[in-house]
């Protein structure tokens, strides 16, 4: 059984809002549908946007206010050179997001910028290299998305993915990841205190909906049941049992740090 990230689903306080500001700042093929709005980053991952409290009650957290602060994750996408990287983070401070850290030249040579959006979300951007190759020929395009996830145990999260299927790509002491598949987002782990110090927020427990659910495609509605029952076994909690949904056959649960899952098969 593979398992991969295959659309990260934001809940958004304004729909027709945030997807005017994706669109500038991500370049993506956008596509409208009647519950929410369809991302395609070119080959670099699927993002969607949703009503906030639609999203909420989709995965069982209606009841609960969205999470203020830190939300525990951090999206990142790597582009080129670092004019792409100065575009991007301009394009998205005048779209109204929250300049977190200026671009600027990182450790090991690589350049990135932190910004927040103004539905709350939290987004790196960087290049891996200091040194521009030639001026920019147009907006900023992703060649790689990554969703990193703040966890308390970077053991335990790591077998927990492992277990439903992911195969680990990089192990480091304070950062781990799994191959993507095609098309899909990278996921990423690091301890939620080093991961807030990287973009530079406060690591307070924002508690509440993160405003975030993670989405696995799966083959069958066998992989979903399979998906499921290893997810609960390694530490996850189900929401509920399987059933049939708007999206096809659908589970839900969230990981050992709560982060919020859906697996559907059409």
């Amino acid at each position: 059984m593979a398992f991969s990230l295959d659309v990260v689903n934001f809940g958004v306080p304004e729909p027709a809002s945030a997807r005017e500001f994706y669109a500038a700042t991500l370049s993506p093929t956008v596509e409208d549908h009647d519950r929410y709005v369809d991302l395609d980053l070119n080959g670099a991952g699927h993002l969607a946007l949703y009503d906030v409290e639609a999203l909420a009650a989709e995965v069982g957290a209606g009841s609960e206010p969205v999470a203020a602060g830190f939300r525990g994750y951090v999206m990142t996408f790597i582009v080129n050179q670092p004019t792409e990287v100065r575009s991007a983070v301009d394009t998205a401070v005048r779209g109204g997001a929250e300049l977190l850290k200026p671009a600027k030249k990182a450790l090991f040579g690589a350049f990135s910028g932190v910004y927040r959006t103004p539905d709350g979300a939290v987004w790196k951007v960087a290049a891996a290299t200091s040194k521009d190759k030639g001026p920019a020929t147009g907006p900023a395009v992703p060649t790689e998305t990554s969703a990193l996830l703040g966890v308390a145990d970077m053991k335990a999260a790591k077998a927990f993915y492992e277990a439903l299927g992911m195969r680990t790509d990089r192990d480091y002491k304070h950062y781990a990841d799994f191959h993507p598949g095609p098309g899909a987002c990278r996921l990423g782990l690091m301890p939620r205190r080093t991961l807030a110090k990287d973009v530079g927020v406060e690591d307070g427990d924002a508690g509440g909906f993160p405003a975030v659910v993670l989405h696995h495609r799966a083959a069958s509605r066998e992989e979903v049941d399979a998906t499921l029952k290893a997810a609960t076994a390694h530490g996850g909690r189900a929401a509920g049992g399987a059933r049939e949904s708007a999206d096809g056959y659908a589970a839900h649960f969230t990981d050992p740090d709560g982060f919020p899952w859906k697996v559907t098969a059409a």
